[in-house]
């Protein structure tokens, strides 16, 4: 039965309405179709040496079965409240298996490193039997290493998964001598946590002076205004204390005139005093029309930023870092403030709920690390951070808020930028009144996400919103921050009168959005390219996280991760109406080639033979669910 163009219209608008990307006919597809060509391709690409075996190991990998529902877990107050709502988000029930687990035995540091002696003797538990573990290796996955010819040598010595590329037949690893003259005593990774200062942050030794000053400061000025209550004498004011001159005399101090001193003190003038960087000294940053790709947890990694720094973001950030934990010494939340020579504007993002220890780790980030800015993330949705008066728990907690702010302005030597939402709940807006408080704080630089905290990605940002809150900022430069996705989404968000704009997910999804702003154009990038903006992300990865295996199913890892993202991309080619919107989800289509039809899959099992190209096939053991369960199940 023939359909009518009446009956094909109706059905566009329908397909419209449930929210799909209209994609040009003759290359939409079903569900079955569309994973039987995949699967079918891909065997055959393998040709003849694929054994039965191995395609019985090929169906296990890509085969990954959904996990369990999510249990509902309540609160005192959620018990009573139970609706039938599909449960969405993280997948928090998928497994987490560590890169060690795929090296069963791996090859001692002392023996990598010149094959000196082991200071662990008979203890240690790891391989000093080069001919042993060579044995055991897994192959390698190429003929050359990416370390090795860009640096001269590689530090992970027999235990490259790249190995043959660098070694002797004696076992023994080659330097290319004038290239390891060229990066000598060159920086390329800087905010590295040092054992000397872990091994004080553990003991508590580290001396926090400007921060327990600032602390004394508002307990002093607590104390006051309970003494004081509503009486007539003149409150002292913390902030007025933290930019102290020139000491006044005492009688003159305590009496209260209309005059308005420029600076008030408290205690005796001390040398202290005389040199402190005033606010005006701090280190000025020009944020107005920048590109900011937004800190992004777990895909903003510093591989991920270096590929989008080279489509030409201005500005980049660290993922967000609790502040605890970096007191703590901890290696892993450390590893998030790591900064690469190519970021020339890079700020470190932190998160806490009191001022006590915001202000220590402010203080702990300006003495050991270089960076251009600090963040505060107050616009943080999850629970694990709202319920305890973290990430937008702060916006409504304005009295803690201000106190943090101006506790890090204080021991800062640079400057504080504040990441916000529109409020918490979908329907009651409180940014517009608390952006004028801020600006009396002491805050650089504002980022507004144009949704709130409940609303999560379930509607479009507010961009009208978005736009009365830039002018009620103005002077203090505010970005906005939400659905950004081409050129032309960037163009009309410019016109709200933001002073920039922030790219988050538009980002992840085709992190070479920078160059089409900047150019304003759409590239229709063929899948040859993005499969080389992947191979990129691979070298920076095993430059970053290493070229043994535990390096290599890490940068794995977090590419399946980037990936689920990257998925959603249609290529412009193939787009019925362009742009392509970022809430509108990508039908089942076939591509221009059989790559660009896998890299449309959103199947996690294509994620990994698309990462198979790049890094060899994955352990006997390997398993990965995505963070967001999306629809990466068959």
């Amino acid at each position: 039965m023939e359909t009518s163009p009446e009956e094909t219209a109706a059905k566009v608008t329908d397909v419209s309405v449930k929210g799909e990307t209209a994609i040009k006919s003759e290359f939409l597809t079903t569900k079955e179709k569309f994973h039987k060509f995949i699967d079918s391709q891909w065997q055959g690409s393998k040709g003849d040496k694929a054994s039965d075996n191995d395609a019985d190991n090929e169906t296990k990998e890509t085969s990954v079965e959904e996990p369990e529902p999510k249990k509902i877990k309540l609160d005192s107050e959620d018990r009573n409240r139970l609706d039938g709502k599909r449960l969405r988000g993280q997948n928090k029930s998928r497994p987490h298996t560590k890169p060690t687990t795929y090296d069963e035995k791996r090859l001692c540091l002392s023996v990598i490193q010149d094959n000196r002696e082991c200071s662990y003797g008979d203890k240690c538990r790891f391989h000093h039997d080069i001919a042993a573990y060579m044995g055991s290796k897994l192959p390698d996955i190429g003929e050359s290493c990416y370390l090795y010819d860009t640096f001269g040598k590689c530090s992970y010595g027999l235990s490259c998964r790249f190995a043959k590329a660098h070694t002797t037949s004696d076992f023994k690893s080659m330097e290319k001598a004038d290239l390891v003259k060229a990066y000598e005593g060159r920086t390329l990774v800087k905010n590295s946590l040092s054992k000397e200062l872990q091994n004080r942050l553990r003991k508590r030794s580290v001396a926090f002076k400007k921060s327990e000053e600032y602390l004394r400061m508002l307990a002093n000025n607590k104390e006051k205004k309970e003494k004081q209550g509503n009486g007539d004498s003149c409150p002292a004011e913390v902030s007025a204390a933290l930019t102290g001159e020139k000491q006044h005399d005492s009688a003159e101090a305590q009496v209260c005139t209309n005059k308005e001193f420029p600076v008030k003190t408290l205690g005796p003038l001390t040398d202290a005093d005389v040199i402190k960087l005033r606010p005006s000294e701090k280190k000025q940053v020009d944020f107005r029309d920048k590109l900011y790709l937004a800190p992004l947890t777990t895909c903003g990694n510093l591989p991920f930023r270096r590929v989008c720094k080279r489509f030409g973001a201005d500005v980049t950030c660290g993922e967000m870092a609790m502040c605890t934990n970096l007191l703590q010494g901890q290696q892993s939340e450390w590893a998030l403030l790591k900064r690469h020579e190519s970021e020339d504007l890079f700020g470190v993002q932190v998160e806490g709920c009191f001022p006590d220890t915001m202000t220590k780790c402010a203080e702990l980030i300006n003495n050991n690390t270089d960076v251009d800015f600090v963040d505060i993330n107050s616009g943080c949705p999850i629970d694990l951070v709202y319920k305890k008066g973290g990430g937008c728990g702060l916006m409504t907690r304005t009295r803690k808020f201000e106190q943090i702010v101006k506790g890090m302005n204080y021991v800062l030597d640079v400057p504080l930028t504040v990441k916000i939402r529109t409020g918490v709940q979908e329907k009651s807006n409180i940014a517009h009144k608390l952006i004028p408080e801020m600006k009396t704080w002491g805050v650089s630089m504002i980022t507004l996400h144009g949704r709130s905290r409940e609303q999560r990605y379930t509607k479009l940002a507010d961009w009208d919103y978005i736009n009365t809150c830039s002018k009620v900022a103005s002077p203090v430069p505010l970005f906005g921050n939400g659905d950004i996705l081409s050129y032309e989404d960037a163009m009309k968000a410019r016109e709200t009168g933001v002073s920039g704009i922030m790219i988050a997910r538009g980002a992840l999804i085709k992190p070479w959005i920078f160059t089409e702003i900047k150019e304003s154009r759409h590239w229709d990038i063929s899948s040859s390219e993005r499969l080389d903006i992947l191979k990129d992300f691979t070298n920076f990865g095993l430059e970053h996280w290493g070229s043994d295996t535990q390096g290599v199913e890490k940068t794995r890892t977090f590419m399946l991760e980037w990936l689920s993202f990257m998925c959603r991309y249609i290529p412009v080619g193939l787009l019925e109406q362009v742009p392509q919107k970022i809430n509108e989800r990508p039908p089942y289509y076939m591509g221009r080639n059989y790559l660009e039809s896998l890299m449309a899959s959103q199947n996690v099992g294509d994620w990994v033979r698309i990462s198979e190209m790049l890094l060899g096939p994955v352990p006997k053991n390997f398993n990965f669910l995505p963070k967001h369960k999306a629809n990466s199940y068959k």
